[in-house]
């Protein structure tokens, strides 16, 4: 978790610095924090439209310019060839439904998480799909 955390000092988000690492037999296979798509200016620069129109968090994602850091850290192993199934994803906050989603497709088992995530959907998602969601309170998970 500790190394989720490092990952997180990368985000360019305005709200909140999300980092996310994926691990395969012990081994970090990809990484991604929360932040806009490469080439695209980032929020720190043009401002935030969520806060700006008072959006609460959990809701509205198509209104924000950034990727979330778990999609980051799929992307990125797809982009380099690398398969995620059976793999372990630590990130430091509990998924959103839109990343659930394409967490249960990637094939990720387990998603390790610090902070919560107010997405009811995400919840419901993880209970019908057997993906096994664990909370930890402190930076050492195994």
């Amino acid at each position: 978790m500790s190394i989720a955390r490092q990952v997180a000092s990368r985000s360019t988000c305005m709200r909140r610095n999300v980092g996310c690492v994926v691990v395969l037999g012990k081994r970090i296979v990809s990484t991604g924090y929360n932040g806009a798509p490469s080439g695209i200016r980032h929020c720190e620069e043009v401002g935030c439209l969520r806060q700006s129109e008072g959006i609460p968090s959990g809701e509205r994602h198509e209104l924000c310019r950034g990727l979330h850091a778990e999609q980051n850290a799929i992307i990125q192993a797809a982009l380099y060839g690398v398969a995620l199934e059976g793999g372990t994803l630590y990130c430091t906050h509990r998924p959103c439904a839109l990343c659930t989603k394409m967490i249960i497709n990637a094939g990720i088992k387990r998603v390790v998480f610090i902070e919560g995530y107010p997405d009811e959907l995400a919840e419901d998602l993880v209970k019908e799909s057997g993906l096994i969601m664990e909370r930890v309170k402190n930076e050492i998970a195994g």
